[in-house]
């Protein structure tokens, strides 16, 4: 008996010694909004490690799942982002592990309540999202940094942005309920704000997570350049973008102050509107930086220099692209997406270029079916085809 005992000691402390132990399931989060504000202190753990999860209602064709799982801020800091995870009900039947595609939202708003996963309509699902799924790939959709969790939405900031598409990624498959394998083809796809997100996601993966397979990345109205944007948008019809843009950087860079550039009428602005969504965009159609400034904060260095830290194609990504755009795009200038175009095909990345007639919203649905079967051609393998 005793050298049973001794025995059994014995494998107990092999058990214990020999190496890391298995990460426990995801705890479920709570029910309502609660779900949204992480634990404090965050818990320890790595980039796209899920805090906890709770099953969404049955659509029928896939199960959701609503996840809050690390990520990191523009500057490094670690956070928790809420997202969404959708897997189709029907079992993989092509080769190797299901594709997952990280879809990056449009234009939302800056407030809790327009969070993707809260925020209906949800207008690119019947487009984009559903065609995914129909296709067997899994989806997965951040709600972006401080769109539903604590802290102002850090809006059209590029690496910010980059980092929750690609941790949704992993989040997705460090989610046991899902049931989705890692080491699998994975995409990036979005349009106007999303068309940023996933180029970024593009331009970061070789660094941030090298470990994914990326097989392509469609990014359409896309803004690559901040400057050229908000030059278009200033007395324009799309003016209410940039006031969302210039609150979105001043949340992910406080050094930047925007509250010290502001006049009476842009104070009022800047402590009413910090949680309007996309349909109050057009209120403040034809406005001007002027109207709401003592100073025009865009033209100082400090901003410059976050602007041009958040321009696109410095970075190019080692997955082929597809670029597209409207030609009478009235909100995100096609010149600076030609410009990304120009930059990409220089660093030898294989691009493809489409531009639709149409203008913002229209070239939207022109372009769904040509992002879906793009993303068909890179899960099947085949050579994308260039427009370099």
């Amino acid at each position: 008996m005793r050298r049973l005992w001794t025995v059994l000691l014995a494998v107990v402390l092999v058990l214990t010694t020999a190496g890391p132990a298995v990460a426990a399931d995801p705890p479920r989060g709570p029910d309502g909004d609660a779900f949204y504000t992480p634990p404090s202190p965050l818990p320890a753990g790595a980039d796209g490690d899920v805090v906890w999860w709770r099953p969404l209602p049955d659509s029928g064709s896939a199960k959701g799942y609503l996840v809050l799982y690390r990520s990191r801020s523009a500057t490094d800091t670690p956070i928790a982002v809420s997202g969404r995870v959708l897997v189709p009900t029907a079992p993989w039947t092509g080769t190797g592990p299901r594709p997952i595609v990280s879809v990056a939202s449009g234009t939302r708003g800056i407030g809790d309540r327009c969070a993707p996963s809260k925020f209906q309509p949800d207008y690119e699902k019947p487009l984009f999202v559903d065609a995914m799924l129909s296709r067997g790939w899994a989806v997965a959709i951040t709600d972006y940094e401080g769109l539903g969790t604590p802290g102002l939405h850090t809006y059209v900031v590029g690496r910010s942005e980059g980092h929750t598409v690609l941790d949704a990624v992993r989040a997705a498959t460090r989610l046991p309920a899902a049931g989705l394998a890692a080491g699998g083809p994975v995409a990036f796809s979005g349009y106007s704000q999303g068309g940023g997100g996933a180029a970024w996601a593009g331009e970061l993966a070789p660094s941030y997570a090298p470990e994914l397979h990326v097989a392509g990345i469609t990014a359409g109205g896309t803004p690559a350049d901040l400057n050229v944007v908000a030059k278009s948008l200033d007395g324009g019809v799309g003016f209410g973008f940039l006031l969302l843009s210039a609150l979105g950087l001043d949340a992910a860079y406080p050094e930047l102050d925007l509250p010290a550039y502001l006049n009476d009428r842009g104070r009022t602005l800047y402590e009413t509107q910090r949680d309007a969504c996309v349909d109050a965009v057009f209120g403040y159609a034809f406005g001007h930086i002027s109207d709401y400034t003592t100073a025009n904060p865009l033209t100082t260095a400090k901003w410059q220099a976050r602007l041009a830290e958040n321009e696109l194609g410095a970075r190019p990504p080692h997955a082929p692209v597809f670029l597209f755009h409207g030609g009478l795009d009235e909100i995100i200038p096609l010149s600076q997406a030609q410009t990304l175009r120009r930059e990409y095909c220089a660093a030898g990345v294989d691009v493809t270029w489409g531009t639709y007639v149409g203008e913002h919203v229209t070239t939207l649905a022109f372009s769904a079916g040509d992002v879906v079967d793009y993303l068909g051609d890179r899960f099947a393998g085949k050579p994308a085809r260039s427009s370099c």
